[in-house]
């Protein structure tokens, strides 16, 4: 066989293997039953030798790198599966020196993959596999996607016009003479086709720099998600690691902690302090704000004249609005001084402000309104806790949750009921709001009784509960608003919609938190008919 025909049976052989490999990943991303039969019928070593091919085969190394972030999600099973050798593969992938746009989204989604082993890492590597990670994540950041897309678009006409003023070249040398294709000979008589052999047939597929800008654009969508879970693992390890610490048998886990042979160790506390450092030291807040700026009006207008494009443009959205939700994350996670300090914080709120509200119809884009609205009620929280002013006017955060409480998205409408009591309990410890406190004790009372979720209506509730709790403006408000015997109506009513509608349609977590809710509305109303009485006697 001829060298020509080896590498073109090569590909062929790879491009199967690529199309299983496709085809393994969205099973295994939609049944819980094929990732457990991968695991039992040892799928993990084959996946790895084809990842070892990613020096030369990189399209089937991405196809490899999303079925293994799917697979070793939540499986300790696969994970005891993985080795030293097995480690080294997915590390030389990840480590690797070349910097093209699909190399990235390959090392994006192993350091997906390789988060989830985090449990398997030994304690003296854990340090450095994390700052790894960010690196990556970091480098994958910093990229303009808006400067590459035009950047692409236009190598991309560039080639085409060169490809085409060397065809007419050729065919103008040629006295326009048509080239016969060769494979055509054997064709019959009658049937013979002359078919015009074009240069630009002996170029790579026109779509390179399509699929180069494409693969940027997933690797930062991949990266702020992969950030966003590493933001809530350490969330969920903080009140893991509280509860063990208060119980008797938080000495025993720490010997069991670690293992003999590999001196592994699963601290959270260990692991919360070295997540912490990377992702301030890799300037992970500073990169990710810069994500939630609206993406480029040019290469906005440069995906929009060209169909093959276009859909670049709701990837470039996507992007925004993931990375509105990875700084709800970090703000709630890391430390005020992490963060930039108040004036960082402030220069925050002013900029999320913008966002919104150039946008007249912000309404309109749900997705766009569930993100913003949950970095905003994250960030007004912390500023809150820490007593730092807020930039945003009473008038702003009204028109937001005007519109926000109509919404058809439930997430909308608990982040905005939130933001109502977050700035309804800062108002109430100052002079002068109390028509303010009024509107804002209307609209949470509006939707306690007449919105169709009781998760909502329990948030307004709970938002309720924090403004109305204290202050002499609060006071005044509750009384004129009749706040008492409005909630003394309701109780049974949301009593009611609890028993009916509870079990069926919320779980568990929904209930527990309904129930609490329940019992503090019982207590605020006695509270209430107390200051009524009071101011009006």
């Amino acid at each position: 066989m001829s060298p020509e025909k080896k590498d073109r049976s090569r590909n062929s052989i790879e491009n199967i293997a690529n199309e299983a490999m496709n085809v393994l990943w969205n099973i295994c991303e939609c049944s819980s039953r094929a990732v457990s039969i991968f695991t039992k019928e040892g799928c993990l070593e084959i996946v790895l030798k084809c990842l070892s091919r990613f020096s030369t085969n990189v399209d089937l190394a991405i196809s490899v790198a999303y079925c293994l972030q799917t697979v070793t999600e939540d499986n300790p099973e696969l994970l005891r599966s993985f080795s030293a050798p097995a480690l080294h593969v997915l590390e030389s992938a990840m480590l690797s020196p070349v910097s093209s746009m699909e190399y990235l989204l390959l090392k994006t989604l192993l350091s997906g993959t390789m988060w989830n082993l985090k449990d398997i890492i030994p304690s003296k590597s854990q340090a450095e596999i994390i700052n790894a990670i960010l690196k990556i994540l970091s480098e994958v950041l910093e990229m303009d996607a808006g400067k590459i897309v035009i950047q692409m678009k236009e190598a991309e006409t560039q080639k085409l016009k060169t490809a085409a003023e060397t065809e007419e070249i050729l065919e103008n040398a040629n006295g326009g003479v048509v080239v016969e294709d060769d494979e055509m000979e054997e064709t019959p008589p009658r049937r013979k086709v002359r078919r015009k052999t074009f240069i630009s047939d002996l170029l790579p597929p026109t779509d390179k720099e399509l699929r180069e800008t494409m693969a940027l654009l997933t690797a930062q969508q991949t990266a702020l998600e992969l950030i966003v879970n590493m933001c809530c693992n350490e969330d969920a390890s903080d009140d893991e690691w509280e509860e063990l610490s208060s119980s008797d048998e938080s000495d025993a886990f720490m010997e069991d902690s670690f293992s003999e042979g590999g001196g592994q160790l699963l601290s959270p506390l260990c692991l919360c302090h070295e997540v912490h450092s990377a992702l301030t030291s890799h300037l992970i807040p500073k990169k990710v704000f810069e994500k939630t700026a609206f993406p480029n009006s040019v290469a906005v207008d440069i995906c929009f004249r060209n169909p093959t494009w276009k859909p670049l443009i709701r990837k470039m959205n996507t992007i925004q609005c993931r990375a509105l939700v990875c700084l709800q994350s970090l703000v709630s996670l890391l430390d005020v001084d992490h963060l930039g300090g108040a004036p960082a914080l402030q220069a925050l709120a002013q900029h999320l402000s913008q966002l919104l509200f150039s946008q007249p119809d912000f309404a309109k884009h749900v997705d766009f309104l569930e993100a913003i609205s949950s970095a905003l009620r994250a960030l007004l929280q912390t500023m809150a806790s820490k007593n730092i002013s807020q930039c945003m006017t009473p008038d702003q955060l009204m028109t937001l949750c005007k519109a926000g409480i109509h919404s058809s998205n439930v997430g909308v409408r608990v982040n905005v009921v939130s933001i109502l009591g977050i700035t309804g309990s800062v108002l109430a410890k100052e002079d002068g709001t109390l028509e303010t406190l009024k509107t804002i004790g209307c609209l949470l009372l509006e939707v306690a009784t007449k919105d169709p979720s009781l998760v909502v209506a329990g948030e307004a509730l709970d938002a309720l509960f924090d403004v109305f709790a204290d202050g002499k403006e609060a006071e005044r408000a509750s009384v004129q608003i009749k706040l008492f015997s409005a909630l003394k109506e309701f109780q049974p009513v949301f009593r009611m919609k609890i028993r009916k509608e509870g079990r069926g349609k919320y779980s568990p977590d929904q209930l527990g938190v309904l129930d609490n809710v329940k019992m503090n509305l019982r207590r605020f109303i006695t509270y209430q008919e107390a200051v009524e009485k009071r101011l009006t006697s």
